[in-house]
């Protein structure tokens, strides 16, 4: 059954795999970014549309979230995608650098969830998911990427939280946590490693895409590791 898909930080390597995902399988994508450039290829789609909205700007995100279930009459699944990386232990982490990752990692997903969890208590039904990140479950990786790691730590946080508010309920908070994902960047900026053990967009895409299906209906709770050999 075709369902709303509501996608934010859309127009990156996993952003623009996913919307091709939910596309081919017939569902309406709503895309949220500042852009498209990665996304020509859904730009004439019938089911596909963008909008530029401030993730980190809790009113318009809240106008435009309302904006959202008005015009498409629900949201079934939404995948905060959007987020950022920044490197620094805790010498080289001031409450810049904090605050910055935490509006980037957190606040996006926050603003998002609030308005959309509840729409989808009203509704009987909802998948949200939210990206982790490896270095928020293991200090040893985490240290030397401090406001990271704490940023997306929140999210863990905050599913088990909106989860327990949701007991008995159609309504499913996950979060999807990769290892390195293979794109471009990270391609460049690690040019010794093995891309094979990394992990693709597309196979994190088909990991939604099952999320949000009947075939993961039954599912709670749940933090899926996406680490492939990595």
């Amino acid at each position: 059954m075709a369902k709303n898909i509501l996608i934010t930080g859309a127009n990156g390597n996993l952003g623009a795999a996913t919307v091709k995902k939910f596309l081919d399988e017939g569902h309406k994508v709503i895309a949220v970014d500042h852009s498209g450039t990665h996304l020509g290829f859904a730009a004439s789609h019938d089911n596909f549309e963008l909008k530029s909205v401030d993730l980190t700007n809790e009113t318009a995100v809240e106008d435009f979230m309302e904006e959202a279930v008005e015009l498409f009459g629900s949201i079934d699944g939404a995948l905060l995608l959007a987020g950022g990386f920044a490197m620094g232990d805790i010498a080289a982490t001031d409450g810049p650098a904090l605050k910055k990752m935490y509006a980037l990692n957190f606040e996006t997903a926050y603003y998002a969830a609030r308005i959309l969890f509840q729409h989808m208590l009203d509704n009987g039904y909802g998948r949200l998911v939210f990206i982790g990140a490896r270095p928020a479950l293991k200090p040893e990786q985490g240290k030397g990427v401090l406001a990271y790691a704490l940023s997306k730590s929140l999210l863990f946080e905050l599913a088990g939280l909106l989860n327990a508010s949701a007991k008995g309920k159609n309504v499913v908070a996950s979060v999807v946590v990769p290892s390195t994902i293979d794109t471009p960047i990270n391609r460049q900026s690690m040019p010794d490693a093995n891309p094979d053990n990394w992990v693709k967009p597309e196979q994190i895409a088909d990991l939604l895409a099952f999320i949000c299906s009947d075939k993961g209906d039954a599912i709670r709770e749940p933090v899926y590791k996406v680490y492939n050999m990595a």
